[in-house]
């Protein structure tokens, strides 16, 4: 195939693409959703996220990108892997937090809305979701950074300080002020909207990025004979993302709750978010914040997105929210057994080894009607 052939051919491909995501927001009734919904994270599922390592990313094919966005890409293409990859650990770190619970963070295959209309509306979830996704996105970048993966950054040699006593610095601090920038103007290019949407979307966002900074720690290494350490070298590092998500997850047990005000500025009519008790602390900027009641999540219900907690695996002897009592919404359980081939009476041998057997174990599974 001719270069000018395969431009046509990736041209009419766009098209395509471009048509059919006018249908899926006119036939879905989801017509605010160019507005509202970063339909952008679809880069980290499907296809498209498969085909990073093989392929360059082709900025025009991205599904919701604002101008800015757009932009951003051509002119930044190299660490876009990065923001893709940033987004797809946010979205597995949400799945493993909410594991247990009721909305267990579940994507939708073959949908641009990656969560369905789950984040329609401003509630708890979408503030945990949006938050870990901008997280994630500054902490891939970082890394990326770190790791020598882009031209346009590397390590960071601006926030060092004085060196500790017994150690010096060394090695490769992350960088994490131009992760959270790229994350910045691309996750918040298409929050400059007057509402009360945008506006918290805003907040979270920056809360999730301020949580890297929050949890940055000097990681050192050793040198001196047979490890001695007599003297060490020690770089500023971000922690591996399940500390974030762990932060993130208590952010959202204790997110606030606001209320929507409105304002007449010189550009127009302008939404603003306070809070709704003022009997209780008000919300810093590393808090979570939402203005709309989460649905119960226990039956499925494709106007809210949720897809209920029928057949969901549930922890008989647990109080807590993974228990079969509130998973299932009191609808009460079922329990099969399931046998499962494990290793066991593994013996370790000189040197070095371990040999193990093989054994069948039943187990008691509980699932809810």
């Amino acid at each position: 195939m001719s270069a000018h052939a395969g431009f046509l051919l990736e041209k009419f491909c766009e098209t395509l693409r471009m048509i059919y995501l006018g249908c899926f927001l006119l036939l879905c009734g989801l017509t605010h959703v160019m507005a509202s919904y970063p339909i952008w994270w679809s880069l980290a599922v499907g296809h498209q996220y498969s085909s990073l390592g093989t392929q360059p990313i082709l900025c025009g094919s991205i599904p919701g990108l604002v101008p800015k966005q757009l932009r951003f890409c051509r002119n930044y293409v190299e660490i876009m892997p990065s923001v893709a990859e940033g987004v797809k650990i946010g979205i597995q770190e949400c799945q493993h937090q909410f594991r247990g619970r009721r909305w267990n963070c579940t994507t939708v295959n073959d949908n641009l809305a990656i969560f369905g209309p789950v984040l329609d509306k401003a509630t708890r979830e979408s503030a945990f979701v949006h938050a870990i996704a901008s997280a994630g996105v500054a902490f891939a970048v970082t890394r990326a950074c770190a790791e020598g993966s882009a031209t346009i950054c590397g390590c960071d040699t601006r926030h060092k300080g004085p060196p500790g006593e017994g150690w010096k610095w060394g090695g490769c601090s992350e960088d994490v002020e131009f992760g959270s920038m790229v994350s910045r103007e691309f996750a918040d290019a298409r929050e400059n909207r007057p509402d009360a949407r945008s506006a918290m979307n805003r907040h979270n966002n920056e809360a999730g990025r301020m949580s890297l900074n929050d949890n940055m720690f000097l990681k050192c290494k050793c040198h001196g004979l047979s490890g001695s350490c007599e003297v060490k070298t020690c770089w500023w590092s971000q922690p591996d993302f399940r500390v974030i998500g762990d932060y993130m997850k208590d952010k959202y047990d204790s997110a606030s709750e606001m209320v929507v005000e409105k304002h007449k500025e010189s550009r127009g009519w302008v939404e603003t978010l306070r809070p709704k008790y003022n009997y209780f602390k008000p919300p810093t900027e590393r808090d979570l914040v939402y203005y709309e009641s989460s649905p119960n999540f226990c039956d499925p219900n494709p106007e809210t997105g949720s897809f209920g907690t029928r057949d969901r695996v549930c922890n008989l002897t647990s109080h807590g929210i993974d228990g079969c009592d509130l998973l299932c919404c009191g609808r009460g359980h079922n329990t099969r057994t399931e046998k499962r081939k494990e290793k066991c009476h593994c013996i370790f041998h000189w040197c070095c080894y371990v040999s193990c057997q093989e054994c069948v174990r039943v187990y008691d599974v509980h699932t809810c009607k």
